[in-house]
Parts: structure tokens; C-alpha cells; sequence
């Protein structure tokens, strides 16, 4: 049983919303009637989500290629973007922060025209831009400081980018992980697709080492629908041999995710490296000085810079930000 659900203002006129597992912050731009409107559709939203999923569940946790059968507007937001990678183990639940964010944009986009918006579930962000807007993506992920990254880099986001959905998934964030990065940062046509090819492409960067420590998920989570996969405890200090081996399976799964059409880009960061696929689907590192690149690419990020999960985002008009 938990807790009502939490709404709160934030500094910078930001809404957040906590029920149970499910933590949001959120904000959007336009005129202060359509705002309004905005913000009360989805704080009239957000309570019944977590009740809706808690009834189907168990569908929930079922792998995606069983087809399990669900009728909430989450829940089958959840599958459809699963559907599409059903080639290899992933349950619906790889897409459920994504897909919460999703529905919630949606409800406020249905309520009132905005200019801009995020939906930020947890790091797993929808986004909306329009007009000659443009949104601001906060970029960090550098850990040789510690467990909290740094601000290193932005990407900005235009209403031409096609891009709907940022997601970021890793060793290091709040869900288990198959794979060994310090974090995978996705880019695709909402927040549930993006949510789904993070946890994948994560799960692919990988290698066999001793400095790696796993445990079944089972054992560290009852509930967990990994079963007794073996999940990421720990990661000790990698050879660059390893690390690159690593970095190359994970691209090579979000390479192919890219040609099918699945993905925009992906940004893949280990032990200080980072790669990244950039809008021509092929493999690269990120050398670049970063200088606020237009398009829905992270070739523009300096090198050692990742998304994380603790993604801060800002916003601007474009005649500002291009100044």
C-alpha cells in the first residue's frame, strides 16, 4: 500500500508529483491560461496511474514476446514500445517510466497548446518543442569526481528534431542493469521507446572480468521480473582493452537499433570513455568541444561527457539560445 500521492511547486515554476515508486518533475511554457489548463489535466492524471499498473502487473513482468495482454493506457504504452526488441529478453516494465512520462505529456498537450514542455519520470524525459522554440538538454556524466556527475555539455531540441523521448539507463542508476556502463542516454520518438533501447543498449555494454561483481536479481529483489538474470553490483577498475570491448558491443546494439529506425542517437559512457552513434548511425567518440550543435545528435558534446539519470533540463526561446 503507499502513500497519497504529492504534489508540489519546485523553483522555476516546476511541478513536482510523487506517488509510490513514481517520481516526476515537470514543466511547460505558453500562455498562463493554457498553462493552467495544462497543469490541472495532469495533476488530475497522475493519482490513478500507479493504481492502473499495480492491477496488471503480473502481465507486466511477462517477456514481451509472450504478448501479454494488458487494457491501461500506460500499461499498453508500455508494450508497443517493447514490441520492436522482443528479439531478445525485455519485459514491459523496461518501458514504464518512459511510458508514465509519456501519458502525461500527453494529457497536457490534449488540455491546452504549449509552446514547450518536459516530463521528466526519474531521468526518462518526454519532451515537446514547437514554433521557433527550442529546449535545452543539461548534459553530465563524468564520475571520476565522485557518484554525482557533473554538468558537462547540452543538446538542444527543435521542433524539426523529431525527437520525443530522452531516456538514460545504466550500472549506476536506480534499476538493475545486465551490462556494465556508467550510463546509456537514448534519443528517439518518445520517452517509452527511448526508455526501452537505453536498458538494452546497457545491458549489451559488457564483458567477462573479474573486477565485475553480479548477483541474481532475485536475490536482490524479490520482485525483480529479471529472475535469476545475473545483474551489475559492482565494477572495478577496467583495462582500456576491456573497456573499448565493452563499448563496442553496445554500439553495435544501438547501431542496429538506429538502422531500423528504433533510435535517433545514443551516447554510451564507461570509465571515463564516451561513444556515441551521431545521426548517421555510425560508431564514434565524442572529441568535440561542446558548443550548443543544432539537431538531434550528441556530436557536439565534449569528450567524457554522458547523459545520466540526474538529466537537468532548461529552456529557452530560439533567438535567445542562439545568441
Amino acid at each position: 500500500m503507499f502513500a497519497p500521492p504529492v504534489t508540489q511547486w519546485l523553483s522555476g515554476d516546476r511541478l513536482h508529483l510523487s506517488h509510490g515508486p513514481i517520481d516526476v518533475v515537470l514543466k511547460a511554457w505558453g500562455a498562463a491560461e493554457d498553462l493552467a489548463a495544462a497543469y490541472a489535466a495532469v495533476c488530475r492524471r497522475f493519482p490513478t496511474i500507479l493504481p492502473e499498473l499495480c492491477e496488471e502487473l503480473s502481465a507486466l513482468r511477462m517477456p514481451a514476446h509472450e504478448r501479454p495482454q494488458v487494457t491501461g493506457p500506460v500499461a499498453r504504452r508500455m508494450i508497443s514500445a517493447c514490441r520492436p526488441f522482443a528479439d531478445v529478453f525485455v519485459t514491459p516494465m523496461a518501458a514504464v517510466a518512459g511510458a508514465v512520462a509519456d501519458e502525461l505529456l500527453a494529457h497536457m498537450r490534449a488540455a491546452a497548446p504549449l509552446q514547450r514542455a518536459f516530463v521528466n519520470d526519474g531521468g526518462d524525459i518526454a519532451v515537446l518543442v514547437t514554433g521557433e522554440h527550442a529546449l535545452d538538454v543539461g548534459v553530465a556524466g563524468t564520475f571520476s569526481r565522485g557518484d554525482v556527475p557533473a554538468m558537462n555539455g547540452s543538446l538542444r531540441l527543435d521542433a524539426g528534431s523529431g525527437i520525443g523521448g530522452i531516456a538514460t539507463s545504466g550500472a549506476r542508476g536506480r534499476s538493475f542493469s545486465l551490462g556494465i556502463a556508467d550510463s546509456v542516454t537514448v534519443l528517439a520518438r518518445d520517452a517509452a521507446m527511448a526508455d526501452v533501447a537505453a536498458t538494452l543498449v546497457a545491458n549489451a555494454v559488457d564483458i567477462e572480468s573479474p573486477a565485475i561483481v553480479r548477483r541474481p536479481a532475485q536475490s536482490l529483489d524479490p520482485d525483480s521480473d529479471l529472475g535469476d538474470r545475473l545483474v551489475t553490483v559492482s565494477v572495478g577498475a577496467l583495462t582500456p582493452a576491456e573497456v573499448d570491448a565493452a563499448l563496442a558491443r553496445g554500439l553495435a546494439r544501438a547501431g542496429d537499433y538506429h538502422r531500423r529506425g528504433l533510435i535517433a542517437d545514443a551516447a554510451l559512457m564507461l570509465a571515463g570513455r564516451t561513444r556515441t552513434l551521431g545521426g548517421d548511425g555510425y560508431p564514434r567518440e565524442l572529441v568535440e568541444p561542446c558548443d550548443g550543435g543544432r539537431g538531434p545528435s550528441f556530436g557536439k558534446l565534449r569528450s567524457e561527457a554522458a547523459v545520466t539519470r540526474d538529466l537537468a533540463l532548461r529552456s529557452m526561446p530560439q533567438q535567445e539560445a542562439t545568441r
